[in-house]
């Protein structure tokens, strides 16, 4: 177990930008298996059916009947998954230095697993399938709403799916800012985020709900990890980090 240190800005900055680049890097050089990425997720569908949650393609449809809605969403996509889990790194580099290195582990520590999901479990997005009937909707809408469809499709892996990293980071976000916040607004937005998010990727016909859940379960490895480095979750340790003398 670790005691957490008091962050340093130049180091955190130097780490995030290697660490996405590398999952970039990564998560790119998984091999296309296209027939395996097809055939997994019609058995996903299947299982869906089974459990009688298929409802993917009615809930893009219908996102996809409200023009002004479903551009949104495209842009949701593509930007808050971002844009919010850098805002919450920074919010707990200045105001929980204490939990900042443990947070950040959990996270580093999800997307690691989320990797080894990508190479085993190759998975077409629904909006992929043949014969589905899905919409792509950033094609349709002509957004810039995914890394993987239109002039960007060749700059991304298109049968990376499963586990879903909106989801994944978007629960990190959430959890960890109704965890360590007491302002009410604030934490029934942190709560709504990654609900939304949910919708999301499902409306765009980017994932599976099951895809969701292997984001979630992947989050709960990582938290389990940062718990066993540090004894304890985040927002158990001490908010100020220890600092060395002198510092």
């Amino acid at each position: 177990m670790r005691t957490p240190r008091h962050p340093r800005l130049w180091f955190e900055v130097l780490l995030i930008a290697v660490s996405y680049w590398t999952y970039s890097l990564i998560r790119n050089a998984v091999p296309e298996q296209k027939a395996k990425a097809l055939a997994n997720a019609a058995r996903i569908w299947r299982a869906e059916h089974h459990l009688g949650i298929a409802v993917e393609n009615t809930v893009n449809h219908a996102a996809n009947s409200v023009t002004w809605l479903i551009t949104g969403m495209n842009y949701y996509y593509a930007t808050l998954h971002f844009v919010v889990t850098v805002g919450v790194l920074l919010w707990l580099y200045r105001s929980h230095p204490g939990r900042y290195a443990a947070a950040r582990l959990a996270l580093f520590a999800t997307t690691a697993v989320a990797l080894l999901g990508y190479y085993l479990y190759p998975l077409a997005p629904p909006r992929l399938m043949p014969g589905a009937h899905f919409i792509d909707t950033v094609q349709v809408h002509h957004t810039w709403g995914s890394m993987a469809s239109g002039d960007l499709k060749h700059m991304s892996n298109q049968y990376a799916a499963m586990p879903s990293m909106h989801i994944g980071w978007s629960l990190w976000c959430g959890l960890t800012i109704c965890a360590l916040t007491t302002v009410p607004w604030v934490r029934v937005l942190a709560a709504l985020y990654p609900a939304a998010t949910l919708l999301v990727i499902v409306a765009t016909a980017n994932h599976f709900w099951l895809d969701a859940a292997g984001g979630a379960l992947c989050l709960t490895i990582g938290c389990t990890t940062a718990r066993l480095w540090y004894g304890a979750l985040p927002q158990a340790l001490p908010r100020v980090a220890w600092q060395p003398s002198g510092a």
